[in-house]
């Protein structure tokens, strides 16, 4: 009797742990998606901007003219090596604007001033906040936005390549569908 109220409480842990389990797998994770943001409108984050010239939304940075955001961060060893990948966006004429992702600020200006500016305008996202609202699992990443501030593409970790370049913007060229 002892051994089966003994028994007793883990024989229930597993069958929650089952529950769970099947829940887990059952549920509609499209909002966990590392695309999840694909189709969707950009989100508004008020951010400052690196320049000291006030704040911008980043829906404001979007609407307009097609762009790509990249969240970097000047501690990231991936963010060294997409950035010529960047520079080749900027000579292509692409906008490219950039948020740099817990970062001091005095360390993005270092950086950019040691490997080159292929940013437009970077916004300033000390406490990881565009983060959170874009859903990055870490940097780089970055997103294709179209003229109506949609967001068309993304790629998770470093652009490596032409062939990642070229995935990433495609869709940028690309009408959308109604």
């Amino acid at each position: 009797m002892r051994k089966a109220l003994f028994l007793l409480p883990l024989a229930v842990l597993v069958a929650l742990a089952a529950v769970f389990a099947f829940w887990a797998l059952q549920r509609d994770t499209a909002e966990h998606r590392p695309d999840a943001l694909i189709g969707q409108p950009i989100p508004e984050t008020l951010l400052p901007l690196l320049s000291g010239e006030g704040e911008l939304d980043l829906k404001t940075a979007a609407v307009g003219r097609p762009m790509v955001i990249n969240v970097f961060a000047s501690w990231c060893a991936p963010c060294r090596i997409e950035h010529p990948q960047l520079m080749a966006l900027q000579a292509r004429g692409v906008r490219v604007v950039g948020i740099a992702y817990k970062d001091e600020p005095e360390n993005t200006r270092a950086f950019l001033e040691e490997l080159g500016d292929p940013f437009a305008l970077v916004m300033v996202d000390r406490e990881g906040r565009a983060g959170l609202d874009l859903g990055i699992s870490g940097v780089p990443e970055s997103f294709a936005v179209d003229a109506q501030g949609i967001v068309v593409g993304k790629i998770s970790g470093p652009i490596n390549d032409q062939t990642d370049l070229e995935r990433l913007i495609a869709p940028l060229d690309t009408p959308r569908r109604p």
